[in-house]
């Protein structure tokens, strides 16, 4: 949508509710609030999942299992809705993703619950990525920074009672029944969803792209061996305590995958954090492993130190959400600079990290976690809708695809990585002593985000 040529009409700014995008709004929330809520869910359940199935030494490793299963689902979405249109992936992912929550509900031993989580992160990688293709395809750039707002959105709900809900179900049913009763949900989203995905949903990029990251075969290898490597790295890291040897050789295996694979997933000079689109896509990587890195031990924080509940742990994270949601909101206001909010969201991330340092001071309750998450969440709210904008904006249109699967890429494996190392670090340092683990977890994720404020200024295009 342009502008009109006529003085005297003004120009409106596209509704993202209005008849032109009803359909797909609707369609794209709906899916985006079930995966909500299930991202609420498990970090509250996680404690009494690993209690039940005897997998504490499995808690950061549950979460990246399903990143790194993301991961590669990320890649093939984006290569095929490069190529033939995002409805398929998109339909694929929330199939996958909804036998991956029936799996998780009926696992009776730690393996099988990973093998759920595997299934999950399948199917939400192709969702998000088939998403983010809708965006850049069907939306006008000036409705862009208000979809990816009402994405934000589309977490308040989920976030207000998810987390309290989930535990109270958790307490009165079982942690079980939180995965099957995620299930019922898909059937009215994808009701919703047929029309949306009609509407252009097939229509792939006007002009193929021959770059390197075009290659269905190439781009699946290097994915495979990334993912690969990411899981081969967190195995060695997790066993490295119990058999130094062979746990030291996954490591070097894992780094090795990961330096064949990942720069073939990225544009060039990503990892080095070239001028422009390079340094937006590894930004995304940078505020999720930061921010998530903290995000799923605070659960673990609350009830092995200062002894709350599932459901009260369950509300320390879900106001949180209203800090990601303002951020996201107040970036719709107007034409921001988009480098400068990225900056202001990594340091109000790194802020809100240490702030929940005060919940280990002798006397302080742990509900000072709250106040500090709502100020991280303001930080991922304005710096990951800015981050997201400014890639698409960067984005040549046969990209599109690309250049969404490496922003979750960046995401998927920079999470996946920092929390297992942060489950890592808690199993090195004993169980017994959760505050020295969480301590140390907070201060490498604090220095990621310094990281960022440093870097963000190089997301400006080269002139």
């Amino acid at each position: 949508m342009t502008a009109p040529k006529t003085v005297d009409a003004p120009y409106e700014s596209p509704r993202i509710f209005g008849p032109e995008y009803r359909t797909a709004s609707l369609g794209i929330l709906l899916v985006v609030t079930l995966i909500a809520f299930e991202g609420m869910s498990v970090s509250t359940v996680m404690p009494a999942v690993s209690k039940d199935l005897d997998a504490l030494d499995l808690y950061g490793v549950s979460f990246s299992a399903f990143l790194i299963a993301g991961l590669l689902a990320n890649v093939v979405a984006g290569l095929w809705s490069d190529r033939r249109g995002h409805a398929w992936p998109f339909l694929l992912g929330v199939g996958l993703f909804t036998a991956g929550m029936a799996m998780a509900g009926a696992a009776g031993s730690k393996e099988l619950f990973i093998v759920a989580r595997v299934v999950q992160g399948l199917g939400g990688g192709a969702v998000i990525v088939a998403i983010y293709v809708m965006i850049a395809r069907v939306y006008a750039p000036a409705a862009r920074p208000r979809v990816f707002a009402a994405l934000s959105a589309a977490w308040v709900l989920p976030a207000l009672i998810g987390p309290g809900l989930t535990g109270l179900i958790a307490e009165a049913a079982g942690w079980r029944w939180v995965f099957y009763g995620i299930v019922p949900l898909v059937i009215p989203a994808l009701v919703m969803l047929l029309p949306a995905l009609r509407a252009g949903g097939d229509t792939p990029a006007p002009t193929p792209s021959a770059g390197p990251r075009s290659r269905p075969l190439a781009m699946t290898l290097a994915a495979t061996a990334t993912a690969c490597g990411g899981g081969v790295l967190l195995y060695g890291a997790s066993h490295l305590h119990d058999t130094p040897v062979p746990g030291g050789i996954a490591i070097v295996a894992g780094l090795a995958a990961l330096a064949a694979g990942l720069p073939r997933l990225l544009p060039p000079r990503a990892l080095r954090f070239g001028r422009g689109l390079p340094t937006t896509i590894m930004m995304r990587g940078v505020l999720a492993s930061a921010f998530f890195g903290v995000n799923a031990f605070i659960p673990l924080l609350l009830t092995k130190v200062h002894g709350f509940s599932l459901a009260e742990a369950g509300v320390a994270l879900t106001l949180g959400a209203l800090g990601w949601t303002t951020g996201s909101y107040l970036q719709t206001r107007r034409s921001y600079d988009r480098p400068l909010l990225v900056r202001i969201g990594a340091a109000a991330i790194t802020t809100g990290i240490l702030m929940t340092l005060l919940a280990l001071v002798p006397g302080v309750s742990g509900w000072v976690t709250v106040p500090a998450w709502v100020v991280a969440g303001f930080g991922m709210g304005i710096g990951m809708t800015s981050v997201n904008v400014t890639a698409m904006r960067q984005s040549p249109d046969a990209e599109q695809g690309a250049n969404s699967a490496a922003l979750q890429v960046v995401d998927t494996l920079g999470s996946a990585i920092t929390i297992g190392f942060g489950g890592v670090l808690v199993n090195l340092i004993g169980h017994d002593d959760i505050a020295t683990g969480y301590t140390t977890i907070v201060a490498l994720m604090a220095f990621i985000g310094l990281f960022g404020i440093v870097v963000a200024r190089r997301m400006r295009d080269i002139s």
